[in-house]
Parts: C-alpha cells; sequence; structure tokens
C-alpha cells in the first residue's frame, strides 16, 4: 500500500465534526469497527441506522436498528429497498468475515465469505443508488471498507469457490471484489462519491470463522493485533472526521489507509476489469437463482 502524495486535502479535528441532521447508514454496525463507528457518528449529532443480526447498543441516543442476516441475498435486497436513502447523507458499509478452513456454503448456495463480505454491498448498493441524492448541494457518500490498495487482484472466473478452495484466496476476492466496485459505480454514478477504506489490522471478532470462536489461536492472534496496532475506537474517531471532510466532494474512487490518508489504488483494476467483476457478480447470482 503507498500513499497517493498527488491528494492534498484537508480533514477536520473530531472535535471540530458536526454532524446534525446528518442521517447515517452503517451497513454491520452491530460489532467491531461498524459499532465504533455508529457510536462515535451518534456523539457528533447524526441519526444512524445500524444493520445486523445483534444489537447491543439500545441506549445509544441517535442509534436505530434493523435486523438482518447479510449472508442472504434476500436479506440484503430487503434491507436495501427498506433503508430511507432518499434521506441519507452517508452509507458505509463494514460488514464482513474472514472464509472459513472449509467452505461453507448459505442457504442461497453462495460461499459464506462472498456472500457477507461483498455480495450484501452489492445487493444493497443496487437497490439504493437510485434513490440516493444530494443534499444542500453536498453528494451523498458512500465507503466501502476492504483492503484497497494492497495490490490483491484474484481472477472472476470462480467467485463462488466450486473449482477450487482456499480460505486465504477466497478471501482475497473479496478483496478484489470491494476494490472493483468501488471504482466500477464511481464511473457509473456521478451524483453519488464513492470511497474505499483499508483500516490494517484492527482486534475485533473478524477472524472467529477462520481461526475458530474463542480458540486459543484467536485469542492470542487477537492479543497480538491488539498491542501492536490501533483498537477500532481509535480507528473510528480518525475515520470520522475524514467522511464529513469537505474535500471529499471532488474525490469520488479515492481510497483511504488507516489513518485516512490518500493512498493509491492496486494496480491492473483497469475500467474493463472492474465491469467484468462486477458482471461475473450479477451472472453468478442469476445462475442460482438470486437475481433476474
Amino acid at each position: 500500500m503507498k500513499k497517493d502524495t498527488d491528494i492534498v486535502f484537508t480533514k477536520p479535528s473530531l472535535a471540530e465534526v458536526d454532524l446534525n441532521n446528518q442521517r447515517v447508514a452503517v451497513v454491520g454496525g452491530t460489532g467491531g469497527i461498524g459499532r465504533e463507528f455508529a457510536k462515535v457518528l451518534a456523539q457528533k449529532g447524526a441519526k444512524v441506522i445500524v444493520v445486523g443480526r445483534t444489537f447491543r447498543d439500545e441506549n445509544v441516543e441517535g442509534i436505530e436498528f434493523i435486523k438482518a442476516d447479510l449472508s442472504l441475498v434476500a436479506e440484503a435486497s430487503r434491507v436495501g429497498k427498506f433503508l430511507p436513502a432518499e434521506n441519507l447523507n452517508y452509507v458505509i458499509f463494514t460488514t464482513g468475515v474472514f472464509a472459513a478452513p472449509e467452505r461453507k456454503v448459505t442457504s442461497e448456495g453462495l460461499e459464506e465469505d462472498m456472500a457477507i463480505s461483498y455480495f450484501s454491498r452489492l445487493v444493497i448498493l443496487k437497490e439504493l443508488v437510485s434513490r440516493l441524492k444530494e443534499h444542500e448541494g453536498k453528494r451523498p457518500r458512500v465507503f466501502i471498507m476492504g483492503y484497497p490498495g494492497d495490490n490483491k487482484l484474484e481472477g472472476c472466473d470462480d467467485l463462488n469457490s466450486e473449482t477450487s478452495y482456499g480460505a486465504i484466496s477466497t478471501h482475497m476476492k473479496t478483496v478484489t471484489a470491494n476494490e472493483a466496485l468501488v471504482y466500477y459505480l464511481k464511473n457509473r454514478y456521478d451524483f453519488i462519491n464513492f470511497h474505499g477504506l483499508n483500516p490494517g489490522l484492527v482486534k475485533t471478532n473478524i477472524r472467529d470463522n477462520f481461526l475458530g470462536k474463542n480458540s486459543w489461536k484467536s485469542k492470542a492472534v487477537e492479543w497480538l493485533i491488539g498491542m501492536t496496532n490501533q483498537t477500532a475506537e481509535q480507528y473510528a474517531k480518525k475515520i470520522v472526521p475524514l467522511l464529513a471532510a469537505p474535500d471529499l466532494e471532488s474525490l469520488s474512487g479515492q481510497n483511504f489507509d488507516k489513518n485516512a490518508d490518500a493512498i493509491l489504488p492496486s494496480e491492473g483494476f483497469t475500467d474493463e476489469f472492474n465491469e467484468g467483476y462486477v458482471n461475473a457478480s450479477e451472472e453468478l447470482l442469476k445462475k442460482l437463482g438470486l437475481a433476474n
């Protein structure tokens, strides 16, 4: 990952951020980084809708909850239709898991990691983008969390890992897919800003699927990550000022690292590659009877 030194912009401090009268949807906002985003956004005055399985912040003012199992395309489609897109200023996608050691498939036939970490976002956005609109002359902003800029380029010929499966290679497909999605959408919708977020390593439960929930391996890895990297709360406090930065208006398609600094895109993400990835994704959904 390399800094994009050609991009110069000003971020307000967290103390300067005022999100009163702003509406935000955090998809995946009930745990980990997404939950911390939701809390910081609410503290700054935003009205926040979080989407996920288990709500833990009933007593936090300014946060509403939509319960959904985002491993299912049907649920993602429902959420996309239900969210009040016309009123949203920001949409943030933090949903994600890490692929399991052995291939897991949802009840709809999708590999689980791809279903949660990528397809849920694609399907929700398909329902949202045509309804998002400018507010007071400012474009709505969509932030897609993954690992853009890490030069991970996996092909799209076996998106469902049916021919071969490996936990790492499968997860890298979600990384590639999410970066491609940002650029694809940026080229198609000039009235919306799309950005990729690369949080680096943060102590959360995202690796439970791979390491085993509450296993000694999981505890050891998360302890080490926690000792050597920022917390989810620290990351959220750095990124929330970025979300609201006025200078972002002219930077659609730009990715940002764990410190909210601009980073270069990964190599190989041509317009043809990005469009091919999204088209292959939609074809897979049609093949499984999950899209028309």
